[in-house]
């Protein structure tokens, strides 16, 4: 390959157009490089160019997919690319997904390479690392001056028509190999050394999980104070706080003081992981505030309080996950709280 045609996929924000205020900005094409593909282009010494920069807001790329992905791929195609590079995404989730989309959607109808940059707990990692070469970046733009370096050196590569080994996450394709020892043989060798106290690395490393430590159980429910925390999407009427359907950057406090029943006039689901129709009718079938007020005014539960939390679980990171969990955590230990009820979809 000589002097190799490079398009890069950006979204809203790094193409220099705004922020959350641009998210719904409809799918564009400017010649040459934009933003981050400056960076890019300069470390590519002159074995490649980006020749055109396509971008997107997030909200409307994932909110509106098949418009979307139809109209970026045109854009892509008449820059007639040889590799396509997209982000870095970092942890950005709407952003990672997007990329990650590209990716498979280039990979799948213009069968060139593509060159990422995801961090490891993005959403669009997992379910879209067999369509490119995505390399470990950080977790936020602070990350930048390493992240373009790793993805071009992995550029340089494809252009050189070297054979790439190490430097991304594994794309999860199966390769056939000739071992040495059938695998059972070796199975019962690792177990062996297990057993002995011996050193062995396993072919199939299994994920860590957290593990915690349940509280102890409240002792008298009839003085506790219940709070209502969901992933499921529950969400005043409207959607106040545009709580993204996916991949959420962001969670919601809602008042319960005024709230008996849900109605569909009150409440519905921010949700785009489950069928929303039950939920818009009646979102008690998501967060029950109507029965926990029944308990309450039966005197079973001591108060509920008067807040509850909502997010959207689906494809949204462990990273942020956590950070809304603390966020609300501090708070409700501040207002009192007793327990949680914790619902899903």
């Amino acid at each position: 390959m000589g002097k190799a045609r490079i398009v890069h996929y950006i979204n809203q924000f790094y193409a220099g157009i705004g922020g959350e205020d641009k998210a719904d900005h409809l799918p564009e094409k400017r010649d040459g490089f934009v933003g981050p593909g400056m960076a890019i282009n300069a470390a590519l010494g002159g074995v490649g160019e980006v020749v055109g920069t396509v971008f997107c807001g997030d909200s409307y790329f994932n909110e509106n997919l098949e418009a979307a992905t139809a109209t970026v791929l045109d854009m892509i195609k008449a820059y007639a690319p040889d590799i396509v590079v997209v982000g870095p995404g970092f942890n950005a989730g709407r952003y990672g997904m997007a990329c990650g989309t590209v990716a498979k959607l280039v990979d799948e109808n213009l069968k060139i390479p593509v060159v990422g940059g995801l961090y490891e707990e993005n959403p669009g990692l997992e379910i879209f690392k067999r369509h490119a070469y995505f390399v470990p970046v950080g977790d936020s733009a602070a990350s930048m001056r390493k992240a373009v370096p790793d993805m071009v050196a992995i550029v340089k590569k494809l252009i050189a028509g070297e054979e790439i080994t190490e430097g991304f996450f594994p794309k999860g394709l199966r390769k056939n190999y000739f071992a040495d020892k059938r695998g059972s043989r070796r199975a019962v060798d690792m177990l062996l050394k297990k057993i002995a106290g011996e050193e062995f690395v396993t072919e199939y490393p299994m994920p860590v999980f957290d593990r915690v430590s349940p509280p102890p159980a409240i002792k008298d429910m009839k003085t506790a104070r219940i709070a209502l925390v969901s992933s499921g999407g529950p969400v005043p009427k409207g959607n106040p706080d545009r709580i993204e359907s996916s991949s959420a950057s962001k969670y919601g406090k809602y008042s319960l003081v005024d709230i008996v029943d849900f109605t569909a006039d009150n409440g519905e689901t921010a949700h785009g992981g489950y069928d929303p129709v039950y939920a818009n009718i009646d979102l008690d079938r998501v967060l029950p505030v109507d029965v926990v007020k029944e308990m309450v005014a039966a005197g079973e539960i001591g108060s509920l309080h008067d807040y509850w939390y909502a997010t959207v679980g689906n494809g949204t990171s462990v990273a942020s996950s956590k950070q809304f969990a603390a966020d609300i955590a501090k708070q409700l230990v501040a207002d009192n709280v007793s327990c949680v009820i914790l619902t899903s979809t």
